[in-house]
């Protein structure tokens, strides 16, 4: 499992491609407080249950507030088998909103 910087994801952010996903495993209430455009959310205890749908994706960049859910749904992921996990941290979300850096 890859590890990036929310730093780095803002980066590659515009140029994701159309089989990639952001996913917020953080709670609806903090998603619905405000997300990176385009995430997905469900929360990290729930992450299995869609392992099969997330497949599907060329990868899938995982992320909460500050790193330790991105951390634990990452792992879980990865133990079921996918190879598709980007696990997201170094700040998180807490980081993205601090930099002013767009959310919806």
């Amino acid at each position: 499992m890859e590890n990036i910087s929310i730093d780095d994801l803002h980066d590659k952010v515009d140029n994701l491609g159309s089989n990639d996903l952001i996913l917020d495993v953080r709670s609806p209430a903090e998603f619905d407080s405000g997300h990176i455009k385009g995430a997905r959310n469900q929360s990290h205890e729930e992450v299995g249950d869609i392992a099969d749908e997330l497949q599907k994706y060329d990868t899938v960049y995982v992320h909460c507030k500050m790193g330790g859910r991105a951390q634990m749904a990452s792992q879980t992921l990865s133990g079921m088998g996918l190879d598709n996990i980007v696990c997201v941290g170094n700040g998180g979300m807490q980081r993205w909103t601090d930099q002013g850096w767009e959310t919806e």
